[in-house]
Order: C-alpha cells, then structure tokens, then sequence
C-alpha cells in the first residue's frame, strides 16, 4: 500500500484573461468556419493564445502521509489555486492529482458554508461533506462549539456572522471532523492575536496526530513552526520542494545571492516628507561603509545610516527608524534623540548624514524591515512607520551565541548574549 497522502502529476491549470466564456461549437461548424475564413480563424487562435494564462504549469510532486508541507510564493504565484485543485473546487486543465484519505479544507472566509443555515446546521453539513457519520460529529461538536466560541450565535444563520466568528466556526470544523488531509489557505489573515495563536497550536496537534496538513502562508514563522517541508512556487511553477524549511524559505525571501536584497533606498522619485525635511537615502552597511553580504550573522554588527535635507529648522524635529519583523510586528524604533540632549546629532539646514548602530549579538534570526520615520515630537508624523515610509531589508542568520548549548534559532523575537557571573 502507498504511503502517499498526495500525489500531483503533471498539474495545470489555464484562464482566459478579459473575455467571456465563447459558446461550443460543434465540430462541423468549426471546420466550415476555418475553410470559410482561414485568416479569420488563425487570428482568433492566436489572441486566445495571446489571452491564456497559467495559474499553474506542468507541477509534480508526491506529499507522504503525516507530512506537514508549507507552501509560499509571491501574490500570484498560484498557491490559492493549487489548493482550490486539491479541494477540487477547480477542475485542471492538465495533469492529475491523486488523493488518498477524506480531505478538509479552509480556503477563505465563506468556502464550504451555506449562509442561510445556521452555525449548528453548516457543521453538521461539512462533517457530512466529510464523509462523517452524524455520531462521528456529535462526538465533536462541543469541542468545535467552544474552540469558535459562538456558543450564543450557534443557531444564528451564518450570514449575521462577522468574518472574524465566520473564520472561527470555519476553521474549528474544518480542524476538528478529522480529516486525513487538511488543506489550510491564509488562516491568519483573519482574527485576532488569540485567535491565531490557538489556530497554529490546533494545526500543530493535527500534524503531531499524524494527519496531513498543507498551509498556505505568508507568515515565515508560522511556516518554519508547522512544517517539516515546504513548497516554493513561482509565477505557477514549482521552484523548490524540500525537506530543509529554512533553507528554501531564506531563497524565496533573498534569492540565491545577497543581489536582490534591497539594502539601499534612494530619492529617485523626489518624493519629499513635508516642507521641513527631505529624505534622501537610507542604507545598511558595515561599520567600515562596505554592503553588507547577506544574510549578516548575529554576532556582526548592523550600520543604520540616514541621509537627508533640512528645508527648515523645528526644535521638535526628531529622525530615525523602526524595524519590523517579517511578520510586520514593530519590534522597536529609535531615534536621534533618544539620548541626552547634548549628545544629540546636530541638524543645521542642508544636507546631513547620520548613523545608528544595531550591536552585535542583539537580533534573532528572521527577516527584518527597517523604515526611516521622522515626525514633529508629539505633534506630527512626517514618516510614520508601516505607511510606506522608505525602507530597507535585513536577514539575520546564524552565530547567535558561541555557547554549544544555542546553536539554533532561539525562542522569542530577540537573541542577545549577556553575560553571568557568579556572586
């Protein structure tokens, strides 16, 4: 007996962009059509030619039962309709797929539930979709009910419900009728911090009970966390399937050189914060000014520097930056005026170029955004973090302590090195 849970070969999947669906014609009618007008006919075949896009292009692979497998890739890239092809919910185009076991799935807020019956009714229906016997269900249902907690709308038609109490019912049915295969698309975008906590500890239970889980994210962590494997595809192609998580998630993230890490921003277009200042670049580099080579250790110091225009002078002026994590948390920010006063970088109209340094040993591994922010202390933002404000990239892996004891990713979002002594 196979041990696989999914087997794809060859799988594709075609649109047609910007025009309605033709009606068939029947065989005789298209050969009258192409002796009648031969150029005619050509041309139409080569704008529908012009017109088709795949989703996805000629993918094989083979997911063994109990595997926990992420997928990832660019907005596009056609995660959300290899999933829908799983749930067949989509028909291909080419290939087959091959699934060996009852399949559940969370594809988005409304897939799979009817909005005029109610909470209890729709669990019930997707348990029988499932396959389930009505005891298989009822043995479950209270532990559906207070993972959602909608025990007060429960006989409400899901219609009323908000997206948040959508996704909870949503996912708790989907995780808890037990199926052989869940297929889980983005189940973070929606919900609260909670919400997604329980969530990722849920999708870790199914994959320790041996069932198979396949998780579409853009959430590295989550995806480093639930997967022993990971899917990359690209513009509807399969780029890189392997067992080594980080390996194939630090790819997709920085490509295969430090080239296409954007380390430098500059003031091509000539946009311009306000009528007092003018940003002008920001970059990452050594303490010496060299690029930095990505990823940087942990154990290397980071060079923060901000070049821009004073147009006019305020004394509440203030300018820095604030890193996020890759999954957008602020972790902190800091300012040029953080300090006394009399340490402050002194900002005279015109041009300047300051620095700031992130020690050595300080961040954990990840992928970090740093944003340059500036604003009028207490008054006004001039570059507000998480607006579009300019931005830099920074991945951090490895040497995060010398101790033999540490020499994976740490938990928590920082991994600093202090020292112990003995009183």
């Amino acid at each position: 007996m196979s041990d696989n849970a999914i087997r794809v070969e060859h799988l594709g999947k075609r649109y047609h962009i910007g025009r309605q669906q033709a009606h068939y014609k029947t065989l005789r009618e298209s050969l009258v059509s192409a002796m009648q007008f031969p150029s005619r006919w050509l041309k139409g075949r080569k704008k529908q030619d012009d017109n088709t896009f795949w989703a996805l292009n000629d993918i094989s692979f083979e997911i063994k039962k109990g595997e926990s497998v992420g997928i990832i890739g660019r907005n596009g890239a056609g995660k959300s309709t290899l999933l829908k092809v799983l749930s067949r919910i989509t028909k291909p185009t080419t290939g087959r797929v091959e699934l060996y076991g009852r399949v559940g799935s969370l594809l988005e807020v409304g897939t799979g539930f009817h909005p005029e019956l109610s909470g209890r009714e729709n669990i019930y229906l997707n348990g029988a979709i499932l396959g389930m016997r009505r005891a298989e269900i009822e043995r479950k249902f209270d532990e559906i009910v207070d993972f959602a907690e909608v025990e007060k709308f429960l006989d409400t038609q899901v219609k009323f419900y908000s997206s948040g109490m959508y996704m909870r019912l949503a996912f708790a049915v989907a995780a808890h009728l037990e199926p052989d295969i869940l297929l889980v698309d983005e189940v973070l975008a929606v919900g609260d911090a909670e919400f997604q906590k329980k969530s990722l500890g849920k999708m870790g239970d199914v994959a320790r009970q041996g069932r198979t889980v396949l998780l579409v994210s853009h959430s590295m962590n989550a995806i480093e966390q639930l997967c022993n494997s990971c899917i990359h595809l690209d513009k509807g192609k399969l780029k890189e399937y392997s067992s080594d998580v980080r390996m194939v998630v630090t790819r997709y993230l920085f490509g295969e050189s430090d080239e296409n890490v954007d380390q430098e921003w500059r003031n091509e277009s000539g946009f311009s914060a306000s009528t007092i200042f003018k940003p002008l670049r920001l970059s990452l580099s050594t303490e010496s000014g060299d690029p930095l080579k990505m990823p940087v250790p942990n154990n290397q110091g980071v060079f923060i520097e901000i070049e821009g225009e004073m147009i006019s002078l305020d004394p509440s002026f203030t300018i820095g930056y604030a890193i996020f994590t890759e999954d957008g948390n602020l972790l902190y920010w800091s300012y040029q005026t953080d300090t006394p006063e009399k340490e402050w970088p002194k900002l005279e109209k015109g041009r300047f170029i300051i620095r700031s340094k992130i020690p050595e040993r300080f961040l954990n591994e990840g992928v970090y955004r740093i944003e340059m922010i500036a604003g009028l202390h207490y008054r006004t933002w001039l570059l507000e973090p998480g607006k579009n404000a300019p931005a830099v990239y920074l991945t951090v892996q490895g040497s995060l302590s010398d101790s033999p004891l540490w020499m994976i990713k740490r938990p928590g979002l920082l991994a600093p090195v202090f020292r112990w002594e003995k009183k």
